[in-house]
C-alpha cells in the first residue's frame, strides 16, 4: 500500500488518495454537462488541451450533497490512475500523510460487502481517522 497520501474533506469526514495517483489539485470552474452521464459525474472540464470527467465526491461516496453557501475551500483533485485524468470535487484539501503502511488498518467489515467501495484501509491519526481510497476503484476503472 502506498506510503504518501493527500488527505482532503468530504461531509466533515477525512479521506486520502495516493500521492503517486495525484496528478495537481484545482479550484472548481464551469463544467460542461454530459446528459445522460451517471449521477455522480458533475461534468467534463478542459484542462490544458484535455478533457477531463469531474466526479461529485459526495455523491461518490454516498454522502449527503453539499448545503448552499460558502465552497470557496472546494476543489477538484485530479487523479490519474493509468494515464486517464479524472477530477474528484472534494469540500477541501487536507495535508500530505506519510503513513506507515503498517498503521494501515483494513477497512471496517460491512464495507468490504459493498463491490463498489473504494475505502481500502483506514489510518489513524491523533486527530482523526482517515479513510484511503483506492483510485482505480473509486473511479470505476476495470
Amino acid at each position: 500500500m502506498a506510503r504518501r497520501w493527500l488527505s482532503f474533506r468530504l461531509a466533515g469526514q477525512d479521506y486520502a488518495a495516493p500521492l503517486a495517483e495525484v496528478s495537481e489539485v484545482i479550484r472548481p470552474g464551469a463544467c460542461l454537462p454530459v446528459p445522460g452521464a451517471a449521477p455522480d459525474l458533475i461534468g467534463i472540464y478542459p484542462l490544458r488541451g484535455r478533457i477531463v470527467p469531474v466526479m461529485d465526491g459526495r455523491r461518490r461516496l454516498g454522502l449527503p450533497p453539499a448545503e448552499l453557501g460558502d465552497d470557496t475551500r472546494a476543489r477538484v483533485v485530479v487523479l490519474n490512475p493509468e494515464q486517464q485524468w479524472i477530477g474528484l470535487r472534494v469540500d477541501a484539501v487536507g495535508d500530505l500523510i506519510d503513513a506507515d503502511p503498517e498503521a494501515i488498518a483494513p477497512p471496517p467489515a460491512d464495507r468490504e460487502r459493498r463491490a463498489d467501495d473504494p475505502v481500502c484501509g483506514v489510518l489513524s491519526l491523533p486527530q482523526a481517522f482517515i479513510a484511503l481510497l483506492d483510485v482505480r476503484r473509486l473511479c470505476r476503472l476495470p
